[in-house]
C-alpha cells in the first residue's frame, strides 16, 4: 500500500521543489522506472488470475463428471482430479508429453482453435483392456509398465480409444454449457505430437493436467487449449458473469436434466423377512429346504432404494413372474433388519 503523506510533508516537498532542491524531471524519471516491467513476447500471459480461477472451477467440474462417466463406462473405480493449470507455449506442451502417445483432436463450434487431449500409452492400453472385458489394472500393473516403448496403435485399439475421446469431448461440451453453448466434435486421433501442425511452436496455450486413478493404476491426462479459444468469451470468464443469477430460467434445461436423471440406475430391494439360524443348520441347507421367516405372507413388506426406505409393498405375480404392488410410502428412516 502507498504511504500517505501528512500536510507537513507535502508542504516540505513543495518548498523543496520551489528552492530547486528537488527536480521535477528526476521525479518523472523515477516514476517511469517503476512502471517498466519485463515482458516475454514469446510467452505472453494473456489470462488474468481471475480468469484462471474461473478455469479451475470449470475443470474441477470436468474431473468430477469424468470420474462418474468412466466409472460407469469401465465398470470399475475411476477417479480424475485436477492437478494444475499452466499458461505455456505449444512447443513446451509438445516437449512435456511422450514422443509416442495418443492425441485426440476436437473442435468446439462456434469458438476457434483445436483442443488436444493427450493420454499416454499405459492409460490407453488399460482402457482398451477394460472396455474389451479384460481384468482390472491391479492384475496388469507389471504388464502395463512395459508399454513405454510402444511405437503405434492398431486399428482396433484406435477404434476403441476414439470412443473414449468422444466421451471426453461430450464432458468438455457439458462443463462449458453455463458459459457458452458448444458443439464439440472429434476431428481425429494421432500418435505422434511432433507431426501435428495445428499451432505454431510459440503460440500460447493453456495446459490442464489431470491425475487419473483407474482400477488402481495412477497416471496423467493432459488437455491443451489454445488462447484463441478464449478470445470471444473472456468477458464471460469473470466471477461476476459466473455467479450472475439474473438470467431467466430456461425450461429446456430442466427437461434436459430430467432426461439425464431418467437413465440413472438404482437398486430396488424388498425385505421378505428375517430368520435366525445356527451355523451348523446353515451349513446343512439343501435345495428344497424351507426357512421360516418372522412375517406372514399376508403382511405388507418394506422396499428400499439404495438402502433407503421407499414403499410398503404387497407380493404377487404378473405374467408368471414374481412382482410387488406399491401400497403406501414409508415415512422417515427405518432400520433394515
Amino acid at each position: 500500500m502507498d504511504q500517505v503523506l501528512t500536510q507537513q510533508e507535502i508542504d516540505s516537498l513543495l518548498k523543496a521543489m520551489d528552492n530547486g532542491e528537488i527536480s521535477q524531471e528526476e521525479i518523472e524519471e523515477e516514476n517511469d522506472a517503476v512502471k517498466v516491467k519485463s515482458y516475454d513476447f514469446r510467452r505472453p500471459t494473456k489470462l488474468s488470475k481471475e480468469y484462471v480461477n474461473t478455469l479451475h472451477m470449470i475443470f474441477e467440474d470436468f474431473s468430477k463428471v469424468s470420474s462418474n462417466t468412466f466409472s460407469t463406462l469401465l465398470r470399475t473405480n475411476a477417479n480424475f482430479q485436477l492437478a494444475s493449470i499452466e499458461q505455456v507455449s505449444y512447443d513446451e506442451f509438445v516437449h512435456s508429453i511422450p514422443r509416442v502417445t495418443l492425441i485426440g483432436q476436437f473442435h468446439s463450434e462456434p469458438l476457434k482453435g483445436v483442443q488436444l487431449l493427450e493420454m499416454n500409452p499405459q492409460l490407453c492400453m488399460l482402457l482398451v483392456e477394460l472396455l474389451c472385458g479384460g481384468p482390472d489394472g491391479k492384475k496388469n500393473i507389471g504388464a502395463l509398465d512395459k508399454i513405454d516403448e510402444k511405437k503405434e496403435f492398431t486399428d482396433i485399439e484406435l477404434a476403441v480409444l476414439e470412443e473414449v475421446v468422444q466421451e471426453f469431448g461430450k464432458i468438455f461440451q457439458n462443463v462449458w454449457s453455463e458459459i457458452v453453448k458448444l458443439e464439440t466434435k472429434v476431428e481425429g486421433l494421432s500418435s505422434n505430437p511432433q507431426l501435428l501442425q495445428n499451432m505454431s511452436p510459440n503460440e500460447p496455450v493453456i495446459m490442464v493436467t489431470f491425475t487419473a486413478n483407474i482400477a488402481g493404476v495412477a497416471t496423467f491426462v493432459n488437455l491443451c487449449i489454445p488462447y484463441v479459444f478464449f478470445d470471444e468469451i473472456t468477458d464471460k470468464l469473470g466471477f461476476r458473469s459466473w455467479f450472475d443469477t439474473s438470467h431467466e430460467f430456461d425450461a429446456s434445461e430442466e427437461k434436459k436434466l430430467q432426461k439425464g436423471m431418467n437413465d440413472v440406475k438404482l437398486q430396488l430391494e424388498v425385505l421378505l423377512g428375517n430368520a435366525q439360524l445356527e451355523l451348523a443348520n446353515l451349513l446343512h441347507l439343501e435345495v428344497g429346504d424351507v426357512i421360516k421367516l418372522d412375517r406372514k405372507i399376508t403382511e405388507p413388506l418394506n422396499s428400499y432404494i439404495e438402502g433407503s426406505p421407499f414403499y410398503r409393498v404387497k407380493l404377487g405375480k404378473k405374467n408368471q413372474q414374481l412382482a410387488v404392488e406399491l401400497i403406501d410410502k414409508l415415512e422417515g428412516e427405518q432400520d433394515n433388519e
